[in-house]
Formats: C-alpha cells, structure tokens, sequence
C-alpha cells in the first residue's frame, strides 16, 4: 500500500484552525503508512485494529476513515459491510462536508479521490441508508458555486454505478441501473441547462462585433451551398442559430462546459436511445462541436501571444472533440427506436453542416491548410463519426428525401482527399470501402434497380477512382509518397508504402466492380501512357566495356525516370488487381479489353527479359537498378493475376484452336525461362517461378511441354552439373514442371491424355531430383562414413522440400495424377523409412522427414497401400518409444516438440481413415497417447504438443465411435430403453479425464479447442448423454467449468462455457437442478449458509439456454461477491 507523501501534507495545510489537533494525528497516521511497505503494513494492521476496538471513539474512526477512504478507498470497496452502522453514519456525514469545505484548495487528485469514495458509499448504500446521495449531487450542480464539484461527482456515479465492476451482487447491480434510468430525464435537463446558459450568456456578447464579411468562418453559408443547406435543416431558424458566431469563453465556463460534455459522454454510453435525448440538448452539442473547427479563436491566441491565451485556444478546441465524443456514443447504437429516427436524421444534418464548413474553400485558406489547422484528436473524431454513419446509419438514412447523399459525398471526397496525415488518409479511405460496399450489397439484393442506383452514384464513383489512382502516382502526389516508410514492416509484414498502395487499390477495385467500362477506361490509359516510358528506354542502352548501360545521367531526367517507374509498378499492380472483373459470365463481354492489357503484359515482361533491363548499368544504381527490376517483377505478377482469364481463353481456344492463344502461351514462356537462373536477382527470380507455377496450374495448356523454351528449362533443372536455385525457386519450379506432367488436361477426354508417355518423363524427373538422396540408402547405417553428416542434412533437406511440395499440390487432383506421382516416388520414399531410425536423434532432419511422411499420409495414402502404409506406421511407433519421446519434447526444444506433433498429425490422419484397415493399429495409438505422450506433457505448463495429442484423442472419438459404443438395432430402435454396449471402458475413460484435467490449466487455446470438441462429440455422438459419461463424468465437468468460472481464469470464453454447462445440464434437468446445485452449493468455500441459499433460490429452474446462462452467470457473479464480501470483513464479525 503507498500513498503519495503529497496526500498527507496536503491534508493538514487545508483545515481550519479548530481542527489543526485533529488532522496533525491524520498526518502522522498517514506518515507511518508511506514508510515502507512493511511498516505500511504494521500501520495499516493497527488503523484496522483500532477502528474496530470498542474504545475507539466515534471521533478518531472519523479520522482513521479519512486516511483509509483517501488511501485507496478499501474501507468502503471491501470492508464496508463489517463497519458498524453507526460508524457508517459518521462517515457519510463526515466525509461530503469535508470534500464541501476544501474542494477548492484539495489538490485535484485527492478531490477527485474523496468523490470517488463518496461514491463509493453510495453505491452500497443508496437510496436505503444513503437517501440523499443523489439528491446531493443534483443540489451541488445546480448550484453555481458547486456546479463543477457537482459534475465530477455525477461523472463518477455514472461511471461506477451503471457498469460496476463484480464486487457487487446481480440484484443490486440491476437495482443501481434501474435508480440511475429514473434519473436520466432530469440529469440530462440539467446538462442541457448548464450547457445552453453558458452558450446564451457568451452569445450575447460575441453578436456585438458582426462578423466580417471575408472570415468565411462565422458569416452564412456560402451562397453554391445554400439551396443544400435549406434542404438539410429543417426550419431557418435552425440554420440561422448554427451560423451564430462561437461565443469567446472564460476559463471557468469552458472547464464547466468540459464537464458536462464528458458527463454527456459517459452517460450517453450507456442510457438507451430515447425521448429524454431531447433535440435541445443535440442542437446544443452540435454547437459545441462547432469550437473544434473555429479556426478564428486558435488565431486569436497565437496573434495575442501570451501562453495563456495560447492554452485558451486548445481548451476551445478540446470541447470540440468531447461534442463529437458525445454525438459518436449515439452514432455507435446500432439499435435505434423508431421514435429516435427523427432525432438522427437531425444530428446528421447538423453534421452535414460541419463538414460543409471545414472542407470550405475561401480565399483565405485551402481545404488542406484549414483542416491541418485544427486539433487532430477533432479530426480523428469526425472521421470516426463519418465512418458509424457509413456502416451503422447509411442504410437508414439513404431514403430520406431530405438528405442529398450524392452531395454528402462529395464532400466527403474534399474530407477524404485533404487530410492531413497518411493515417487520417487511410481511415478515409476505409469509409469509401464501406460505402462501396454497401452499395454492391444493395445492387446484388436490388438487381431490377441496378441502372438506377449507378446512375444516381456513377460521377461520384469515377472522380473517386481517378483521384485515387492519381495519389498512387508520384506524377501528381511525389511530396506525400516521398514521406512514406518503404522498409519498416508493421504487425502485417507490410511497410507503410505498400498499406498505402493496397488499400488505394482496394478502393480501384471495388469501383471496377460497380463501374468496370469507366474503370477500364480511367486506368489503362494511364498504365499505357507509363508503359511508353518504359519501352522508350531500348533506345537510351549503350554498350560499355562491362556490359550494357542506360545512357540516361542528367539529375533531373534520373529523377523523372524514377518517379515514371515508380507509378508503372503500382499500376501494374493495380492492372493486376482488376483481372477477377474479366472473368466468369463476363469473359465473352469484357474479352476485347482483358486481351487488350494481357498482350500488353505478355510484350512488357519479353521486352524486360530480352534487353535484360535487371543486369544494367545506371547512373544511380541504388535507386534505378531496384525500379528496374521492380517494374519487370510487378509485370510477371500482374501477367500471374491474368492466369484464370487466360484458362478460361484456354477453354475458349480448344474449341475454336485459335492461334492468337497458342502465342501468348509461347511468348510468355520466352519471357519467363530466361529469367529462372542464378544469376538473375530473388525478387525477379521468384517472380518468373510464380507466373511458370501458375501456367502449369491453373492455365494446363496441351502445348506447354512441346515449347522448346519448356523443355529447355527441364534439361536444367534435370543436369545434375547445374547450379541449383535458391531454396524456394528451386522448389516452385520442380512444382511447375511435375504439374506440367501430372494435372490432366482441360476440355480433353481420359485417352486423349497422354498417361502413358507423360508416367515415364515425370519418373525421369523425379528420379533426377532425388539422385543423389537415393543414394544414402546403402550407408543407412552410418550415413557419415562417406560423407559428412551436415553434407548429407543439405541433400536430405533439399530432396525433401522439392518432393514434398510436389505431393502436397496434386493431393487433391484426380487418381490418375496421383498414381502417377506414387509410382515415380515409390523408391525415395522406401529410401525415407530406411534413413528414419538412422536420424531418430537428428530432431531437425527427423522433423523434416515426419513433414515429407505426413504430406504422403494426406495426399497419396490409398496410392501406397495398406501393407506399406501399415509398415511405415508400425516403424514410428516403434521407434517412438517412451524414452525418446521424452527426449524430443523434454530436451530438444521446439523442434523436438514439433517433430512428435508431426507424428501425432500423421496418427491423426490414420485414425479418420475409414473402413476397418487401420482399426487393428488403435489399442497401439491410444496406449502411445495416454501412457506415454501423456504423462510427459499433462504437468507442462507449455502448451507444445498438448494442441496435437488432445486433437488426436478427438479424431480417435470422432472417427472411431464404435470403438467404444458398440450400436445394436435393439439399442437404436428402442432408444432410451436399451443402452449402447460400452467397450474399452478403461481408455475411454482415461481419455475424458485427460479433457477434464486440461480443463484446470491455464492455457486458453488449448481450453477453447477441448470444449469445442466436447461439443462437438455432444452434437454428433450424443457424449453427454452416453450412460458412462451420465453416470460417473457429467457433474464433474459441469463443477469444473464452473470453478473455471468463479475463478475467471479463462474469462474470454465465458459465453463458450455458459453453453456447454446448459448442454451437459440439460441432459439430466431433474439431476442438475435438485442434486447438483445444492451439493456445488454446499461444498463452496467463503460462504455461510445464509448466503448459500439465497444464491440457489436465485438460481431459477429455467430450462431454455438464454434464462438458464444467465442464471449461472448470476450464481458466479454473486458467489464471488460474497467471498470478497466475507474475506473483507474482521474476524468474528456477525454476519446478517
């Protein structure tokens, strides 16, 4: 416990003569408590002693409560109950007059503490023992002297008595809440008073001065926006008292007003929408809001100078932001009584009109240099108002005739494109998305009124995209995206230039979705116009003594190109974007265009890789050599985008053999392989290995492996003397070139594929890539006699993250293609389960086997069949044994554990296999689970491996049902009557108990995934209702996951648990209600036996989900009300 030493000092400066004795003991009390912790201790143990003696007189209580209420206010949260009555009294009376007489001189902290535990009492003891608790606050803030004190203290009641925290009981929560809503009505009245007065009061003298003609800031509405502004007010009065100049506030009015605003704000985030928000008191905060974007007065106080003024200034702004704090609590109500409509509609015209006066052009400011000039935590504020009313009220409000949304967007799109910052820009453009796509719902549930609403949006949509594409440019935006990050990557693995690029695009591509013509025509031109720098530069390549370079030097010209390749490369990436609207119903429609920037793609990519634009000299090599080999990159990619148009053109082609297709395909491939080498950069490399991947995948043309540019690149890829490519290159091209040979081809029947001849170069390759792996086998033994062990890792590595890769992408092809693939690794994978026990303490080279093992499990496991699969399974488990198991998980780290959740995953995979194969191999799994994986991780407080073995015991149950319940026709036509024949009891329950235990550890991922799997097998195979589990567990999980509830170890999965404990209860309602509960009841410690049975009379015998939760949600929030009730309360004390 430590009190600041300010708190006791501050206290004896601040009494009156009479009473200097009195608070002079104070002092030394609270003196002995900031010590040290340990004496602090000694003298809070003796406070506590001496308050509860019966010599104790009424007077020194007093002030033993003083120090313990502005302590930290523990007398009242947590031992207030065990406090005499009549000590209760003094108290209350003691410590308002104190907190009336010194609440101008009490330093604010120890102010704002005594309201607090003022508040403190009331919330325990009003309107019973504490009548006048809120009668006193309404009295202090109608009271000028007092209204500020007034404020705190009503501020504080909201905030501790609408939403208390646990340490109270359900009941007087819900009695809190209901006092409260009786008093909404008149605290509401009073806020809008004090509010209103201050404003009339300044008004009057602010109206002396008229306002200039020129400011723009106080005069009408400009005259282009008047006939808008009439439409959206509803009377001229209104629109004539928001044109009122913003009064000039003293210090003390803007700290009342602060005041109110956030009491406003408090309450408005709880009270329900309704006819006590009345259109006073929003006309009212919409005049306040009106200080964040006075402009004018921020002026005034750096014009005037002095620090005082200046701070003046930032106070006016800041009650503009707690307006809009206020109008946004009433923004986020989703639910809006039909009553409330009216009121909306209102505070979204007024809204109309502020956003209508920051985005004004005069001749004194720009949009841009207005909006940098106000505070940003007001900007912040409007745009998060602005995006509730996009996603919450858009819909509502659209069909009010009285408000023009075209012209709201308009001025949006001012907002949007003259924010200050990149993160304001952002959160702009997140609201267009929103509006989007709140528009595509509304045409897709509209399809009859299509034409209409795009008609009505269509010049709003295309200024949108264009001047979205234009800020992605640096020909009209350098200054800004000069300023952004293009290296630090965020929590997204993205710098803040390619955010600021994605989301932009996002933006394009929801508009081509609506619009895809306009879109189209805004942006190839653009890219077009680009591309022609970029096929310019063949003539500017010089030869030089060390190769080729761009004759281009000149700063300035260096700069430009700079800046010309920078946007060709985000517009390549947004043509790419744009290739899912070509596709499907509207290939034929939209075929001219698609092919159009396709052919354009295919020429760029060639012409990069023919004149080698990546391997050429510049004048600046750091910034032009990475845009180079950027562009070609962003070309491959965008050319990748167009692979299911050009499948689709492929289909289009097989029926008509049009030759056009023939020399895409070919074209694009002599662009390609030139670039799959060494010598060529990673970011290009990849590049071309994707768009190859995505030929051989997606597209399958019949002619692919007949082009000589392919069949080159086999021969490569095929020479053991080759140098091989990086990791992830190496593995993506194996990938293309085994896809080329093993995925049928489209529009083709079964014998015109060609299985035969394309079975035996698909072994020719796969027997060239694993060469020098089959070559371990015959040293299996002792693999490092012939050569060193890490050489034989690499090859072990790399072997295996080709061949893995290419059965991980044709597990779900046809069975042809994968017997096909079975048959040409048929020999690696006998060399694999050779090599295993030869490297069972290698972790590394053992995780990387189990990877290759599991993905064969997944993806060709009929193709193996069973006695090898059988082999391969009886070899881990035997292997695997208890010992080394320990080892893995114990000793070796995370790839230890990793290496037994992949055997795990590979017996979880044999478990769900259907049929009776496998069925010999589960007595051996089980036992593996729970007598040795088990026993090794149940105390671990790592989650590893825990995730894997409790997802295997699930698949076990799921998959194997039978196993345990043996089902009989009897059994099932007489249900109820005739219970299932339990087997293989003892590992059944085993296997629950291993659930119920994971239940009590901490780990909330691991509790969330059992629970659901629990309920899972409730729903599919009736767990809960199964006679064993009835009988013996049901009550035992109910009792633990209501322990974890009591507990609040696990407090996000709290509506998870309610649920399931309604699922188990509701098999035995009867059982629950008379059994369980009073015996839950009876064994909880804490409690007497009075309060034992107010809790289970509390807990009504609803038997629908929605009552019965909340019922348990009420017996957990007030059993753990009556422990901290108990536990705070001195020994012996006599409880009612």
């Amino acid at each position: 416990m430590v009190v600041d030493m300010d708190m006791a000092y501050c206290l004896v400066q601040v009494k009156e003569s009479e009473e200097e004795e009195q608070f002079l003991r104070v002092e030394v009390a609270l003196v002995e408590l900031v010590a040290s912790e340990e004496a602090s201790l000694r003298a809070l143990e003796s406070l506590m002693t001496e308050f509860f003696h019966d010599c104790t007189t009424n007077e020194r209580k007093r002030e033993i409560a003083i120090i313990l209420c502005i302590d930290n206010g523990n007398l009242i949260n947590k031992m207030w109950l065990g406090v005499p009555s009549q000590d209760k009294m003094e108290i209350r009376s003691c410590l308002p007059k104190l907190l009336l007489a010194h609440h101008k001189t009490l330093p604010y902290f120890i102010r704002n503490k005594l309201c607090k535990v003022i508040v403190d009492i009331g919330r325990q003891d009003w309107p019973m023992f504490y009548h006048d608790f809120f009668t006193n606050i309404l009295q202090l803030i109608q009271s000028p002297v007092t209204t500020p004190l007034g404020l705190i203290m009503l501020k504080t009641t909201s905030e501790e008595l609408a939403c208390p925290r646990e340490d109270l009981s359900v009941a007087r929560k819900e009695e809190l809440r209901k006092l409260l809503l009786d008093q909404v009505q008149t605290v509401l009245g009073l806020l809008t008073g004090i509010l209103e007065t201050v404003w009339d009061k300044h008004s009057v003298t602010a109206a002396t001065p008229p306002p200039s003609p020129t400011s723009g800031e106080s005069g009408m509405v400009c005259t282009t926006h008047g006939d808008l502004l009439s439409n959206l007010l509803q009377s001229p009065s209104s629109a004539k008292l928001l044109n009122q100049p913003i009064p000039i506030l003293d210090a003390e009015s803007e700290y009342i007003c602060s005041l109110a605003l956030e009491c406003l704000a408090h309450l408005f985030s709880w009270i329900p929408l309704s006819a006590s928000i009345t259109p006073s008191l929003l006309t009212t905060i919409f005049h306040f809001a009106r200080f964040g974007c006075d402009i004018r007065a921020r002026k005034m106080a750096s014009v005037n100078g002095s620090s005082q003024n200046c701070v003046l200034g930032q106070e006016r702004g800041r009650l503009g932001v707690l307006a809009m704090s206020c109008i946004n609590e009433l923004m986020s109500k989703n639910c809006v009584p039909m009553e409330f409509e009216e009121y909306l509609l209102r505070m979204f015209q007024q809204t109309f009109y502020l956003l209508q006066k920051i985005t004004k052009d005069n001749n004194a400011h720009t949009v841009k240099s207005r909006l940098e000039e106000l505070d940003e935590s007001y900007i912040e504020k409007f745009t998060d108002f602005l995006r509730l009313f996009v996603s919450v009220h858009l819909r509502r409000i659209e069909s009010y005739s009285q408000f023009p949304v075209v012209e709201f967007l308009t001025l949006l799109f001012k907002y949007t494109f003259h924010q200050p910052t990149h993160e304001g820009y952002f959160s702009c453009l997140d609201i267009w998305t929103l509006f989007l796509d709140y528009l595509t719902s509304k045409i897709k549930s509209r399809l009859g009124d299509k034409e209409a609403v795009l008609n009505r949006y269509e010049d709003a949509l295309v200024l949108l995209l264009t001047e979205v594409l234009n800020r992605i440019q640096f020909r009209y935006n350098q200054a800004q995206l000069e300023e952004l990050d293009d290296e630090t990557l965020d929590d997204d693995q993205q710098t803040e230039w390619q955010r600021y690029l994605r989301q932009s695009l996002e933006v394009v591509a929801k508009v081509m979705e609506l619009l895809p013509t306009h879109a189209f025509s805004t942006l190839f031109p653009v890219l077009q116009d680009n591309l022609e720098v970029y096929l310019g530069l063949q003539q500017f390549i010089v030869t030089s003594g060390s190769g080729h370079r761009l004759n281009i030097t000149a700063e300035n010209d260096c700069r430009r190109l700079h800046c010309s390749l920078r946007d060709l490369s985000s517009l390549l990436q947004a043509a790419g974007r744009l290739a899912e609207y070509f596709i499907g119903d509207v290939f034929a429609a939209r075929f001219n265009d698609a092919l159009t920037v396709v052919e354009r793609l295919v020429k760029v990519t060639l012409y990069g890789s023919q004149i080698k634009l990546y391997n050429i000299e510049t004048a600046v090599p750091s910034v032009l050599k990475p845009d180079l080999i950027d562009v070609h990159a962003q070309s491959l990619a965008a050319l990748q985008a167009y692979s299911h148009w050009l499948a689709q053109y492929c289909s289009e082609a097989h029926r008509q053999n049009t030759q056009q297709f023939v020399t895409l395909i070919s074209t694009t491939m002599d662009a390609v392989t030139p670039l799959i080498s060494t010598k060529v950069q990673d970011k290009l490399l990849l590049s071309a290995c994707h768009l190859l991947v995505s030929l051989a995948t997606t597209v399958r043309p019949v002619f692919l492996i007949s082009i000589p540019a392919v069949q080159k690149l086999f021969n490569r890829i095929t020479d053991a003397s080759a140098q091989r490519l990086v990791d992830k290159a190496q593995v993506l091209v194996c990938r293309a070139l085994s896809n080329i040979l093993l995925l049928p081809w489209p529009n083709l029947p079964e014998n015109e594929q060609q299985w035969p001849v394309r079975s035996i170069n698909h072994a020719s390759l796969i027997s060239a890539l694993s060469r020098d792996y089959r070559n371990l086998k015959p040293n299996a033994v002792a693999p490092q006699r012939k050569m060193p062990l890490d050489d034989t890792k690499v090859i072990i590595h790399q072997t295996l993250s080709v061949l893995e890769d290419i059965v991980e992408n044709i597990s779900g092809e046809s069975t042809k293609s994968r017997q096909i693939c079975y048959q040409s690794l048929q020999e690696s994978v006998q060399v694999s389960l050779a090599l295993f026990p030869a490297f069972i303490h290698q972790s590394d080279v053992t995780d990387e086997m189990l990877s290759f093992f599991l993905t064969l499990f997944r993806g060709l496991r009929v193709q193996m069949g069973v006695p090898f699969t059988e082999q391969i399974i009886q070899t881990f488990l035997n292997m695997f044994t208890r010992e080394q198991l320990a080892e893995s998980i114990l000793h070796e780290g995370s790839t230890g554990c990793r290496v037994v959740e992949k055997f795990l995953k590979i017996l979880q995979v044999v478990v769900q296999e259907p049929g009776q194969v496998f069925k010999p191999f589960l007595p051996s799994i089980i036992s593996l689970c729970m007598e040795q994986v088990y026993p090794i991780i149940a105390e671990r407080p790592s989650p590893d491996v825990k995730a894997e073995l409790f997802e295997l015991l699930f698949r076990t149950l799921h998959h194997n049902w039978r196993y345990f319940f043996k089902s009989t026709v009897l059994a099932s036509v007489q249900r109820g009557i005739a219970e299932e024949q339990m087997e293989n009891e003892p590992q059944f329950s085993a296997i629950m108990q291993a659930f119920g235990q994971s239940f009590l550890q901490p780990d909330i991922h691991l509790f969330k995934q059992n629970l659901f799997y629990l309920e899972t097998l409730n729903t599919k195979q009736k767990l809960y209702h199964k006679k064993i589990f009835r009988t013996t567990m049901l009550f035992q999980f109910v009792n633990v996951l209501l322990q974890v509830l009591v507990h609040k170890s696990h407090d996000l999965l709290q509506e998870e648990i309610g649920i399931a404990i309604y699922n188990m209860a509701s098999v035995d309602f009867d059982g629950f209600f008379a059994a369980f509960l009073p015996e839950f009841l009876t064994s909880c410690d804490g409690v007497d036996a009075n309060q034992k049975n107010v809790l289970g009379r509390n807990f009504k015998m609803d038997r629908d989900l929605p009552s019965f939760t909340q019922n348990v949600h009420r017996l957990v929030n007030d059993l753990r009300y009556y422990r901290l009730c108990n536990d705070s309360l001195p020994p012996g004390t006599v409880k009612l």
